[in-house]
């Protein structure tokens, strides 16, 4: 009987619920820190771009609509489906990034999760409220996402990072287009996969494999995207900020010492609402 061989993943993209190749067809390959291959990995081009930001814009009206309640269940369910392959993704964590911490940071980014779906009825009275006013009237601050949001996942993998970039926009009612770590992108590419199983609706968090330095331009200068999260970008941040304003996208930029509540609050708008008292 002949040896048999282990059947080896190739790393697609997510865009609207499925995993499609490249239209590209192109795929580089992810390595250990030793240089030992793991993993052929899809390559994005331009045209997966506008298909996710599409996809993103399609998912985005229906999930800012969704109740408070309903977001906050599908993100706990994710965070279920993660905990429930919670070895598998410390195994890989360990194996792409060399982390000896993997089983915290894998069980540190579900805890993160399980917060972010935990805030999902609690913007509106943080964020919002009752304004003071002089007259007859009411007076409503309301919070509002900003729309479809590119996330740059942080550069060294981190799979608490990523959750960063995508739960909090996710939490407050935004759509998602994550780039993925260029060199490390199999944790968060795994933790993804998992939305297959979380309800989380097709288009509501699309995740891209490639290089920022060919795809950052295209990313940054969209003009259906409102927010663009810049946690990854390194050296190109001011680039990519600078092509961003062109057409008034929102950045973020963390800062050191940055609570995640900050990142909240970066891609929520606020409508202010006028009603008479009714006397």
């Amino acid at each position: 009987m002949s040896e048999r061989l282990d059947v080896l993943k190739t790393y697609k993209l997510l865009i609207k619920g499925q995993f499609p190749r490249s239209e590209s067809g192109r795929t580089y390959e992810v390595v250990d820190q030793s240089g030992a291959f793991l993993a052929n990995v899809a390559r994005a081009s331009r045209k997966d771009v506008r298909e996710a930001v599409l996809a993103a814009r399609s998912a985005q009206p229906a999930w800012a609509a969704s109740s408070a309640y309903l977001k906050g269940q599908i993100l706990y369910r994710w965070a279920e489906m993660a905990e429930s392959r919670r070895r598998d993704l410390a195994d890989l964590v360990a194996r792409t990034t060399a982390s000896r911490g993997a089983e915290a940071e894998v069980a540190a980014a579900i805890d993160r999760l399980v917060w972010y779906a935990g805030w999902t009825d609690k913007i509106a009275q943080v964020y919002g409220g009752a304004n003071p006013v002089a007259g007859p009237y009411f007076n409503f601050s309301l919070p509002r996402p900003c729309g479809v949001v590119v996330a740059v996942a942080p550069a060294s993998g981190s799979l608490l990072g990523w959750i960063d970039t995508v739960g909090a926009a996710l939490c407050a009612g935004n759509t998602v287009v994550s780039l993925a770590a260029h060199r490390a992108p199999l944790g968060a590419f795994a933790f993804a996969e998992l939305t297959a199983t979380s309800d989380l609706p097709p288009g509501a968090l699309n995740l891209l494999t490639g290089d920022l330095e060919e795809l950052g331009e295209t990313l940054a200068r969209h003009e259906d995207v409102d927010g663009l999260d810049l946690t990854g970008a390194g050296e190109l941040t001011p680039a990519l900020a600078e092509w961003a304003a062109e057409s008034i996208t929102r950045t973020y930029v963390p800062h050191q010492g940055d609570d995640p509540t900050r990142r909240l609050r970066a891609f929520i708008e606020t409508t202010t609402v006028w009603h008479t008292v009714g006397y």
